[in-house]
């Protein structure tokens, strides 16, 4: 029976496979899957990077006959669209001929929207669709979000002191925050494609952006610089934050600031997601975190965020917060 626990533990451990992809996809979904047979994970994937192989051929490949009469939980749709890189999900499924195919959520790109749960259906496997969806969405919302807004999903990192200041008056920020909250803050860049900061930071700072994690130094983000600076060519120049639209295989975006950078994609309201890092010192007339933001009231400011989670990383706290629907 669906939604039974087993069936929300194996789709909750697919949607943990697919934060495996995230930031590594290009401007394909992060998908996740798990093939399951008599209670035992007999295949398990996670979209590839640069977009394939996706997780169901994955997972396929690793279970092999074992396919055959299993459930197979996948976090989105199988993609039903032909492509050069590769056969459809859908097909791959067919000729693998599970009992059960149990999806998070449909796809939201047209050419297989409902098409692949129909050609499953139609060929007399049991599909379901539904369960964890909103998880699975959160897990994918880069994907999402450049699918329906046109632009990638936008997180804001700030790391502050109690007083909201994310330096001395002087400009010293060196450090605000312990090595826990950093070393989760490499983590977050590396699970994005694409990092950006304003050109004011690039010229008091010269930040290299990169990953300096054991393991995860190859999954460096995409710099990215909003206005005139002086950069490397690897680097991506903006004019403006609405123009992160035009970033290409980009579906995950960090932005780190500073303050008038942080402000003006506030304004521009393209901020989905807050994580707010807070280490215990008070600074005291230090540069603030965010500039002005053009808020006409305080009623306004409300019910705008819904706080996800909040932790200790040693001797700092860590909020995160995503926008209200």
């Amino acid at each position: 029976m669906l939604n039974s626990n087993m069936d929300v533990r194996y789709m909750a451990a697919a949607i943990a496979l697919s934060e495996r992809g995230r930031g590594r996809t290009g401007d394909n979904p992060n998908v996740g899957c798990l093939i399951v047979k008599n209670g035992r994970i007999v295949g398990r994937g996670w979209t590839q990077p640069g977009g394939r192989p996706h997780a169901e051929a994955m997972a396929l490949a690793q279970a092999g006959k074992a396919a055959k009469g299993a459930d197979i939980y996948v976090t989105m749709e199988p993609c039903a669209h032909k492509s050069k890189r590769g056969p459809t999900c859908v097909d791959l499924v067919k000729a693998a001929a599970p009992a059960r195919v149990i999806v998070a959520t449909l796809d939201i790109d047209e050419r297989t929207r409902r098409q692949g749960i129909d050609r499953l259906g139609d060929s007399g496997i049991s599909v379901s669709v539904g369960l964890l969806e909103q998880q699975a969405h959160r897990a994918m919302a880069g994907f999402f979000a450049r699918m329906e807004k046109g632009r990638p999903h936008v997180t804001l990192k700030l790391a502050m002191s109690l007083d909201g200041c994310i330096a001395k008056a002087d400009g010293t920020s060196k450090w605000i925050t312990g090595d826990r909250a950093r070393a989760h803050a490499h983590l977050e860049r590396a699970r994005c494609d694409a990092i950006l900061v304003g050109a004011g930071t690039v010229a008091a700072d010269n930040p290299s952006l990169d990953v300096r994690l054991m393991g995860l130094e190859d999954c460096c983000p995409i710099p990215v610089v909003l206005g005139k600076a002086e950069t490397g060519d690897h680097w991506i120049e903006i004019a403006e934050p609405e123009a992160i639209a035009g970033l290409d295989k980009t579906n995950w975006l960090l932005v780190e600031g500073g303050a008038a950078t942080a402000a003006s994609f506030l304004k521009a309201d393209l901020v989905d997601r807050l994580l707010l890092y807070r280490a215990p010192i008070i600074i005291g007339g230090g540069l603030q975190g965010i500039g002005d933001i053009g808020l006409g009231s305080l009623d306004a400011a409300h019910d705008q965020w819904i706080r996800l989670d909040r932790r200790d990383l040693g001797e700092d706290m860590l909020e995160i917060y995503e926008r209200a629907a």
